[in-house]
Order: structure tokens, then sequence, then C-alpha cells
């Protein structure tokens, strides 16, 4: 697998986004407990040694599996999570950005992985659907202070702009930024290469309802020439669309971790790159 830094640590590009591992709409306890730390430790076995991850998602669900699975964690795995939301107990989503409660956010994510410091926190705000704009510097501040206490490592943003970026790198440094970007939504192309000429890592996530490359019959044509399913070929484009993206493909299968591990293997060539350029 190739690698890319992230703040002080380097990682493979292929990652695991845990997200999948909580219940239906990312609430509740899984749906086969056995087979998510089975997920979590083929993960790290089959080289990932980045796990994305937030105490929101369950909630306190995934960084429980994670603990279970994989504490004491090996040396060099990297685990980022995300502050900036609750649960309701109605499965809603609830902004939660108040100094007080990005304060007990880190302190819920710290408890839940059983570690004294947290590797990247990433601020995730904006709403459900994308960013929204307006200034996040008291949110951003708050957890610089947490940093400079010693809490968390790094610091990343989520589901943010490009204004956004350049409003709390003044305040401290961003090692990544999380936002949607596929395929079939490109909004962040200037961003991407704006953020590879600063050496910060871009970490494309699916939107909440999931992305099917499989809507695409150009993505599924290619996809059979190269012997590959339409989510390799899918992760395989971001692979090569450029060297700063890392990839958290989410799943709570144990074939379908081995397939999206197995992209690191793919690539796409110029005319195949081409054709999905172009939807």
């Amino acid at each position: 697998m190739s690698m890319y830094g992230l703040g002080d640590f380097t990682v493979n590009r292929i990652g695991y986004g845990a997200m999948q591992l909580a219940g239906p709409g990312v609430f509740g306890p899984p749906k086969d407990r056995a087979t998510a730390l089975a997920v979590l430790r083929a993960a790290v076995a089959g080289g990932v040694n980045h796990i994305d991850t937030s105490d929101y998602y369950g909630p306190h669900v995934t960084n429980q599996l994670i603990r279970e699975a994989l504490h004491p964690y090996p040396r060099g795995l990297v685990i980022v999570t995300k502050v900036g939301a609750v649960r309701g107990a109605d499965a809603s989503w609830i902004p939660a950005l108040t100094p007080a409660d990005l304060t007990r956010g880190v302190h819920d994510n710290l408890g839940n992985l059983g570690i004294d410091a947290l590797d990247v926190v990433n601020l995730r705000v904006g709403g459900l659907h994308g960013p929204e704009q307006g200034s996040i510097e008291q949110p951003f501040t708050a957890l610089a202070e947490l940093q400079r206490q010693g809490l968390i490592r790094h610091l990343g943003l989520s589901n943010v702009t490009s204004t956004q970026v350049v409003e709390a790198s003044r305040i401290a440094r961003v090692v990544c930024v999380q936002n949607q970007y596929n395929i079939a939504h490109r909004a962040d192309d200037a961003l991407i290469d704006e953020l590879m000429t600063k050496n910060i890592a871009y970490v494309p996530f699916f939107p909440l309802g999931g992305f099917s490359p499989l809507q695409s019959s150009a993505l599924s044509a290619v996809a059979a020439r190269l012997g590959a399913t339409a989510m390799q070929t899918a992760l395989a484009w971001l692979l090569q669309r450029a060297p700063n993206i890392l990839l958290i493909p989410g799943t709570s299968s144990l074939d379908h971790l081995r397939e999206n591990l197995a992209t690191a293997e793919l690539v796409l060539p110029d005319e195949a790159r081409a054709a999905l350029d172009r939807l």
C-alpha cells in the first residue's frame, strides 16, 4: 500500500471507516457483534493503520468495539475521531459545538477508546447535506486549547468550505480535511489540489445514504474490463486522483473488507481513468 503523512504519522492510504459497524442509521448496537470485532481485527491484520470513528456513531458503539477488538493498540495504529455532534434518543444528529460540548466529546472519545490522548480529532461542522458558510473560529479555538492541554495530538476538519480551512489554519495546524467527494460528486476538486500543495490530507466520505457506483453504467463497464467490482474501481479512481487522498471505506462484512483492501493493487489504465473522469 502507498503511504501519506497525517500530521506526524505516516499511514497507508487505504484505511477503514468504522461507521457501518453501528446499527441501522448509525444508531444502536451492531447486527453481529462477533463479526464487527472480526472485521476490525482483520483490517489491522491486512495492513490498515488508519481507523476513522466517532463517539457519536452508535453513540459510543464503534469506539467501544474498537477498544474491545484492538486494545492495547498496536504500534503505529492511528485512530481519527470527530466531534461536533451528539445523538438524540430518536437517532437524530444534534450539533454540539460549544466549548463545553467539545470538551465533553473529547473526553467521551478518550474514555471509550481507552487512551490518554487522541491522535487526530476532526471538527465536524456544517449541515447533514454539506458544508455551510460561517465562522468556525470559536469551536476550532476550543479544540486547539484541548490540544495545548495534551488531550489531542493533531486537528482536522470535516464538512467544511475552503474559507473555513483557511480560517482554522490561522488558529492551529490542520492536518486533514474530511468532506464528501467521489466520482459522482466533485465539488471539492479545487480544494483537493489546494490542500495537496500544503501537505494536508484529504479524506473523502460518502453521504449518509451511501454512494452506489453501480448507478453508473460507464463505471460498471470499466470495472468489468478490469475484472474488478464497481466499488473497487471507484476507490481506485480516488487513489489515483491525488496523492494526498486517504480512503476510509467502511463495511461490516469481511468479504467486502478484503475487496476494499485489494483496491491497493488495482491500477486504472489511462483510458479507464479518462472514461471515469468524464462521468
